[in-house]
C-alpha cells in the first residue's frame, strides 16, 4: 500500500529531519510537510543533521500550502493525537487498526494510507481531525503521555512496517561459526576427562555423574568448532601443568 506521513505546521526543523529518519529506518519515502514554519526547512542545517543519513527521503520531500494538497491520492486517513476527542472519528489504537486495515487493503498497492501530525506545541486542529477515518492514539504511561514528534513517527512507523509484514531480521546463522557435532564433542568430552583426571579433579574410580553433566552443559551451550578447539587447548594445558613438577621438587 502506498504510505504518506503528513506533517502540518511544523515549527521545529529538527522534527522534520528526525521523520525523516524515522521514515527510512522502516523503509518509506513520501514524506509532505502542510505550511511549516520555515520555508527552507529541507535544507536547514538541523533538519539534514537530525536526518542523518536520511537525505533522499528529503530530497524526495514536497512542502504544500493546504492539507488538501497533501492528501491527493490518498484512501485512508489516520490523525494522531494523545489524548480521545468528544467528537469526530474514533479513537484506536495503531496495532489493531494496522492489522484491519491491512486485511481489508493489503493486496491492493494503490490504496493509499496517511499519517497526520500536528504542530508540536498545539496538535493536530479539530477540522484537521474530523476529516480523517481514525484517529490514532499510542498507549503510553498514564502519567506522562507526550511524546516527541520525531518519537511519534517512528512508533508508527514501524507497527505500520509491522503490519504490512515487515522486515526480516538480520539473520545471525548465515554469518554464524559452524557448530560442532556429536562426534567433536564426544572427542572434547574424552579430553577433558582426562585432564580433569590429570589434575586431581575427578577421580576415574568414582567419576559419578562429572562427565554427563559436561556432556549436557556443552550441548546447551551449542559449542562451535572453533569453541571445540579452544576448549581442547585448555584441557591441554591442564594436562601439561599437571605434569611439570612443582618449583623445589626439580
Amino acid at each position: 500500500m502506498k504510505t504518506r506521513f503528513i506533517l502540518i505546521n511544523t515549527s521545529h526543523a529538527g522534527n522534520v529531519g528526525a521523520t525523516a529518519r524515522a521514515m527510512k529506518v522502516m523503509g518509506f519515502t513520501d514524506l509532505v510537510l502542510v505550511a511549516p514554519r520555515w520555508d527552507n526547512v529541507l535544507r536547514r542545517e538541523e533538519t539534514i543533521q537530525r536526518a542523518s543519513g536520511a537525505l533522499d527521503v528529503l530530497a524526495n520531500a514536497r512542502i504544500v500550502a493546504s492539507l488538501e494538497e497533501a492528501v491527493d491520492g490518498l484512501h485512508h486517513l489516520c490523525a494522531t493525537a494523545m489524548t480521545p476527542r468528544d467528537f469526530g472519528p474514533p479513537t484506536l489504537a495503531p496495532r489493531p487498526h494496522f492489522a484491519a486495515l491491512t486485511a481489508e487493503h493489503g493486496r491492493n498497492p494503490d490504496y493509499g494510507v496517511g499519517f497526520l501530525f500536528g504542530s508540536e506545541r498545539f496538535g493536530m486542529r479539530n477540522e484537521d481531525v474530523y476529516r480523517c477515518h481514525t484517529c490514532l492514539s499510542i498507549p503510553t504511561d498514564s502519567t506522562f503521555g507526550s511524546l516527541n514528534l520525531g518519537a511519534a513517527v517512528q512508533v508508527l512507523a514501524y507497527d505500520w512496517r509491522q503490519a504490512l509484514g515487515g522486515f526480516s531480521a538480520a539473520s545471525e546463522a548465515a554469518d554464524a561459526a559452524p557448530l560442532a557435532d556429536a562426534q567433536q564433542i564426544a572427542g572434547l568430552l574424552d579430553h577433558w576427562q582426562q585432564s580433569l583426571t590429570d589434575i586431581g579433579f575427578l577421580d576415574p574410580e568414582s567419576p559419578k555423574k562429572l562427565m554427563p553433566r559436561l556432556n549436557q552443559l556443552f550441548n546447551r551451550a551449542q559449542v562451535t568448532q572453533e569453541e571445540i578447539h579452544i576448549l581442547r587447548g585448555i584441557a591441554k594445558a591442564m594436562s601439561q601443568a599437571s605434569s611439570k613438577p612443582a618449583d623445589g621438587q626439580r
